[in-house]
């Protein structure tokens, strides 16, 4: 049973796996959703069959929410709008809809990444763009799947103007979506874009066959080198411990559907970076934001052993195993951070 029924006209921009559950989420409370793809032709397979049978299989979709690839009209009287198209994308896509949204819609951005050219954040993408501001973001561990069945989850919202965060608490949240607060916008989203990264050498790790053990290292010092270097990106300390910091890195690290850690897995198992991406439907935002990330820790002197490693295998053929032992080799030091 759902507890908000605040009746907006809801757009998603993006047709993926994450933007169809929430798209589904918005209009199981109560909302008119349009849901935005970039290819009339999948469009149309998603109306017909009511299914979104590339990005999330098996889940049907209800017959009045809206599916189109016309810009115009997914915009059209929007009060909401969700920005889930994948980073890589996500400045183009921005651009298509910068004349069209109303000039009173609250914008939200759900993609968990840095700009690959300007490294930043996607909010910062979609002010500069959209010429608006300020944008909020989703984020925290949440599977698109386990959301779109109704799979209890909480995330966090954040957003520099607190009664924007709590208009956008009340949008989403109902008696299996919590919705937390936070105006904390920089440390939210990096947490959501860095813990890909750790996702990564988690994998690796398994599909090298070592244990629990090198996991939940992995996943302790990688959450120490990401609020290292969130701190030097100027968000606080303290969002790292929570949804969208430590929670969303533990459920990344560890689910056997995590894109990344799919594809860190492979890679350890010794396939080839490139058929590992010929062969997924989706993106892993990790393997493009590792190169990102690496800079950026460089450029503020900011130490990220495991980012760096897990670059060495993803982009320039470094052996696994290699790389595993270069962290274990590293000079011995307290634990401090």
């Amino acid at each position: 049973m759902n507890t908000n029924k605040s009746g907006l006209q809801a757009t998603v921009i993006g047709d993926g796996g994450w933007g169809t559950a929430l798209a589904l989420l918005l209009h199981g409370n109560g909302n008119c959703v349009t849901v935005w793809g970039p290819f009339p032709d999948y469009i149309q397979t998603v109306i017909r069959q009511r299914e979104n049978s590339v990005y999330l299989p098996g889940v049907k979709l209800p017959p009045d929410l809206r599916w189109t690839a016309d810009a115009k009209a997914a915009a059209d009287g929007a009060a909401v709008v969700i920005l889930a198209s994948p980073t890589k994308f996500f400045r183009a896509v921005a651009g298509t809809f910068a004349a069209l949204l109303p000039k009173s819609c609250a914008v939200v951005s759900v993609a968990k990444g840095l700009d690959p050219k300007s490294y930043q954040r996607m909010t910062q993408v979609a002010e500069e763009v959209l010429g608006r501001g300020p944008v909020a973001a989703l984020s925290g561990p949440s599977l698109a799947p386990e959301v779109a069945r109704g799979v209890p989850t909480a995330m966090v919202v954040a957003s520099r103007d607190e009664e924007q965060a709590r208009h956008l608490q009340g949008i989403f949240s109902n008696r299996r979506f919590r919705v937390y607060t936070s105006d904390d916008v920089v440390g939210v989203e990096l947490g959501g874009a860095l813990k890909n990264i750790i996702a990564l050498a988690a994998g690796i790790s398994d599909g090298l066959g070592f244990g629990d053990n090198t996991r939940a290292a992995l996943i302790t010092r990688g959450l120490a080198e990401t609020t290292r270097l969130g701190i030097a990106l100027g968000a606080k300390p303290s969002t790292f411990a929570g949804l969208s910091g430590a929670g969303d890195l533990v459920l990344t690290c560890t689910s056997k559907t995590s894109r990344n850690h799919t594809v860190g897995e492979r890679l350890g198992r010794g396939e080839a970076m490139d058929r590992i991406l010929a062969d997924m439907k989706q993106v892993a935002e990790g393997v493009w934001n590792c190169q990102v990330a690496l800079e950026l820790a460089r450029k503020l002197g900011v130490q990220v052993p495991i980012t760096e490693q897990v670059c060495a295998v993803v982009h320039e053929g470094r052996n696994p195993k290699e790389a595993l032992a270069s962290l274990m080799a590293r000079e011995a030091k307290p634990e401090v951070g």
